[in-house]
């Protein structure tokens, strides 16, 4: 059988500090990172003993590339016969040297773009390097409104096949006014989809199923959102524990665990693409084109395609 396995490692550490992520700006010790990479590597060393085919996705608290390690292993795993797929999500800072080791067939990126981190040109640029050699990515941004202008010109230098994500800010309920959704959605088609907290308690999803959470310490969820616990990877199979399960949460508001309620059939959405969040539909990209020639001509600044392109 084949299953999605999300990894969240023990570690909680990141290079920025933005204000709306809780783990902006901190660093982990030299003992934190220790028991970090031992717990990746016990991970990674049960991939090994598995019969199953896999796709996993890295889901750090913060930003896992800093480290070594972490590259290292997203290299090792993607050249690995039972791993279909690697994808981490990552702010995208890291020197993207190292990519070169991967096999450009089975890696992934999920990017998440932080304007007050990075200037536009050099996180746009570094995109296109991963077209250059082949690998699927996805952008995101989080969609505060100081956060509009940037969103614009990052539409504008990022390739047009390129997906540009917006993930709602819902501190609050009513933070958009009509006229903000429909610029939002005119960036990022499926917007909408984020700006909801489904009813999820009691329906049908795949995680538990052949969708996966997999802690540091090795307990198996079903979710990153849910604490009932299937099993430890020290002691369980997937297939000891894979079952279809009704949701135990009240409700779910995030990408990586509504994404998997069936009812929402969001897999015709994103079908292969789903864990690095690149949907599937033609006209979404259409969408994204009509939109992008729109901005550009509005803002009159250049297409990244006309930036210097350095070298991997």
């Amino acid at each position: 059988m084949r299953y999605k396995v999300l990894y969240r490692g023990t570690l909680s550490s990141c290079n920025y500090s933005c204000e709306y992520c809780p783990f902006a700006q901190t660093k982990a010790s030299e003992k934190a990172m220790q028991e970090d990479k031992a717990a990746l590597e016990r991970f990674t060393k049960w991939l090994d003993s598995q019969n199953n085919q896999f796709e996993i996705f890295f889901t750090p608290r913060g930003e896992a590339l800093m480290y070594p390690y972490y590259r290292k292993v997203i290299s090792e795993l993607s050249w690995k016969n039972n791993i279909d797929k690697v994808v981490i999500q990552t702010n995208f800072s890291c020197d993207t040297k190292w990519i070169e080791s991967c096999n450009v067939n089975k890696t992934a990126f999920w990017l998440t773009y932080h304007p007050e981190e990075v200037k536009a040109e050099s996180f746009a640029n570094k995109c296109i390097k991963l077209n250059r050699v082949g690998i699927k990515y996805s952008v995101g941004v989080v969609g505060i409104k100081e956060h509009f202008d940037s969103i614009r010109k990052m539409r504008v230098l990022l390739p047009d096949d390129t997906y540009l994500w917006i993930n709602a800010f819902k501190r609050s309920d009513d933070y958009y006014n009509g006229k903000e959704i429909e610029f939002l959605v005119s960036i990022d088609p499926l917007f909408r989809h984020n700006l909801e907290y489904y009813d999820s308690f009691g329906k049908s999803c795949k995680t538990g199923y052949d969708v996966f959470a997999v802690e540091g310490n090795g307990d198996i969820k079903r979710c990153h959102f849910s604490e009932e616990l299937l099993g430890n990877i020290s002691s369980h199979t997937l297939d000891q524990t894979s079952k279809k399960r009704p949701c135990t949460t009240q409700t779910c508001h995030c990408h990586i665990g509504y994404v998997y309620l069936e009812h929402l059939e969001l897999n015709k959405v994103y079908g292969n693409g789903i864990l690095e969040r690149i949907p599937k539909a033609e006209e979404k990209i259409v969408l994204q084109r009509a939109n992008k020639e729109v901005i550009k001509d509005k803002l009159k600044i250049k297409d990244a395609h006309d930036f210097e392109k350095d070298k991997l």
